[in-house]
């Protein structure tokens, strides 16, 4: 009988980095499928991989200051190339901080978005006595039990022309404060999530951003003080339909 490692945290992190070998990485995957509490760490690890790459990326294409380069190096002897060349990673590597500390800020909000939407998705679509804390029956209670939580006053998207029916929905934790999750099905049984929170910022920008984790598709958006995730296992461009006829009925 073949012996398998056990899963480590080093396992997890070489898994997000894509760094195992095809043997391993299947263990892993099969672990993960096993172990849900695994399978959010991992969607952590990538999002913090993703925070990170989107605050120091554009900071390695910058060029380096035209007065780092005005050194007469050819006069200096090697003790003191090494302490400029010190100098100069520690100040750069600040830099970086600064420069990434500000981006991370920005990016948090529409970083984070998906993998909590996911992450919500993933563990209570699978459920199958208890999906919802309150059902679609009760959907008056649900709505004002909800608005009252957040704060703002919200209502259920009518998805019936997309092929979905409200299921019903759950109060959920979130980055600052309470959120809310509305779930729906179809007559196939297929369920899709739409989670939605206040904002950490206002924003007028309503694009849509898609990000998959886990095989799971999710379409994004912050419309002024209110953060949406539509998360669903289908193709992006059917998730892409729904997600369209869910704002649009918002915006009613």
């Amino acid at each position: 009988m073949t012996n398998v490692h056990p899963v480590t945290e080093n396992d997890l992190h070489a898994y997000v980095d894509q760094r195992l070998d095809p043997a391993r990485h299947a263990q892993v995957e099969a672990y993960l499928a096993a172990h849900p509490e695994a399978a959010t760490q991992v969607l952590i690890y990538r999002e913090q991989k993703t925070l990170l790459r989107n605050a120091f990326d554009p900071v390695l294409a910058e060029p380096i200051p035209k007065h780092m380069l005005k050194a007469r190096s050819r006069r200096w002897g090697r003790p003191q190339l090494l302490a400029v060349a010190a100098s100069l990673t520690m100040g750069v590597s600040i830099g970086w901080w600064v420069h990434g500390e500000t981006a991370l800020k920005k990016n948090a909000l529409l970083v984070s978005l998906p993998m909590q939407a996911t992450v919500a998705h993933a563990v209570y679509t699978t459920e199958v006595l208890h999906p919802v804390e309150v059902g679609a029956d009760q959907q008056d209670h649900l709505v004002k039990w909800l608005s009252k939580r957040l704060n703002k006053p919200l209502h259920a998207p009518v998805l019936q022309h997309a092929g979905y029916q409200l299921e019903g929905g759950r109060l959920l934790p979130g980055n600052s404060g309470p959120a809310a999750q509305f779930m729906y099905r179809d007559s196939a049984g297929q369920r899709l999530t739409l989670y939605l929170r206040k904002a950490l910022a206002e924003n007028s920008d309503t694009a849509f951003r898609y990000a998959r984790e886990s095989g799971v598709s999710v379409f994004y958006w912050v419309d002024g003080d209110m953060a949406y995730a539509l998360s669903g296992d289908i193709a992006r461009e059917k998730l892409l339909i729904v997600a369209d006829a869910v704002y649009r009925d918002l915006m009613k």
